[in-house]
């Protein structure tokens, strides 16, 4: 009798014990992104670390950073990598965000046909711009509220100059980077590009791309991207703790490494920041 009982107990508390070692419900982190980030590649080798350091699934919709900032205000994600900081700042002093960290950056570039109508080259970015509203030389914006589309509004704002609109040298794509380029240079036009995608686009090119760099390294075409965790008080269904997760892995050494070591053809496309806040 004294034998069965003991079984017994050993069996209950075996059951008893068995929901601690149950394996967890895998969690898939949703993310707004930009086209940037998904363009050049970088997107899937950080899924691949990421999950492989935490378990955590991440999956995203690459848009552009005014886009991705209406996903977050709407709850329809957990976590934004972007790259406009005046609006982010903005976004998180709203409410919808909280925990803005700066993670890694590179720079625009103004590309154009080799030819250089506007003759633009190694001029500073309002110069360049000034340069090619004179000519009246074609010009193509992204015109999608994008990181790259404000980074170009502003621009003419430091040139003293309105931004165009309905000129017939100016046309807006309302499209993500890779189809502006394609677009611009099937025009033979001007555009801004973040150098990422833009060495992702020569790189598609085989090396001889439609559009060449003609204006690079002024200080005004930074480039910097922060990770945002949306706000729980203000979406209560958001996968906070996943998306923090997400955050601090990305500004630590490990993900900052991933950045850093992310090349196409040898070439470095983000620098990672993280550690200089």
């Amino acid at each position: 009798m004294i034998r069965r009982i003991t079984a017994l107990g050993l069996v209950l508390a075996f059951v008893c014990a068995a929901p601690a070692f149950a394996k967890k419900e895998p969690v898939t982190l949703m993310m707004a992104t930009t086209t940037s980030t998904d363009d050049t590649g970088l997107l899937p080798v950080l899924a691949e670390a990421f999950k492989k350091d935490t378990g955590i699934e991440l999956k995203w919709v690459a848009v552009g950073t005014g886009k991705a900032l209406e996903h977050g205000k709407n709850c329809d994600v957990d976590v934004l990598l972007v790259h406009a900081p005046a609006a982010e700042k903005k976004f998180v002093e709203e409410g919808s965000g909280v925990n803005r960290t700066e993670v890694m950056y590179n720079d625009f570039v103004l590309v154009g046909p080799a030819a250089d109508p506007a003759k633009v080259k190694g001029k500073k970015a309002d110069e360049a711009l000034a340069a090619i509203a004179a000519a009246k030389a074609p010009f193509v914006s992204r015109g999608d509220d994008s990181g790259t589309h404000k980074k170009e509004q502003s621009l003419w704002k430091v040139a003293n100059m309105p931004v165009p609109d309905k000129e017939s040298w100016y046309a807006s794509a309302g499209q993500g980077m890779m189809a502006t380029l394609s677009m611009a240079g099937e025009r033979g036009a001007y555009t801004l590009v973040d150098r990422g995608t833009y060495i992702a686009y020569d790189d598609q090119a085989k090396g001889k791309p439609a559009l060449v760099i003609l204006v690079e390294g002024d200080k005004p075409l930074l480039n910097q991207y922060s990770v945002i965790s949306i706000n729980p008080e203000k979406c209560k269904n958001v996968k906070f703790e996943a998306a923090e997760t997400f955050r601090k892995w990305l500004a630590s050494a490990k993900g900052q490494k991933v950045v850093g070591d992310f090349a196409l053809k040898g070439k470095k496309l983000f620098t990672p920041n993280a550690a200089k806040q």
